[in-house]
């Protein structure tokens, strides 16, 4: 199953040096490695645990998550307009699965 995060920059065109709001929501467990299943046996730790965003390849914004995060991680920042191109976010999981969401600004 893929999954898809939802992605909202509050300007799709910016003045170059303006402030740009993203919100970015995604679908994941978050399993903190702490908790037991019926039968007594700990349920593996399964969280996110890298973020980052770039903007037309540079990165503008990263965060590390703790399993104290919860389940389908919302997150909000803003970062500095300084060139258009394509807006990346990336989640890595424990495991190295990736889970990444696009969109574009255009810098005038």
């Amino acid at each position: 199953m893929s999954v898809k995060p939802r992605i909202k920059l509050d300007k799709k065109e910016a003045k170059k040096g303006e402030l740009v709001e993203v919100k970015a929501l995604v679908q994941h467990i978050m399993e903190s490695g702490q908790r037991k299943d019926r039968d007594g046996k700990t349920i593996p730790r399964k969280i996110l645990n890298k973020f980052t965003c770039t903007v037309n390849g540079k990165e503008v914004f990263s965060a590390d998550f703790e399993p104290a995060v919860s389940a389908n991680p919302y997150i909000q920042f803003k970062f500095k307009a300084q060139e258009s191109g394509p807006v990346v976010l990336t989640w890595v999981d424990d495991d190295g699965t990736k889970i990444v969401g696009e969109d574009n600004i255009t810098v005038i």
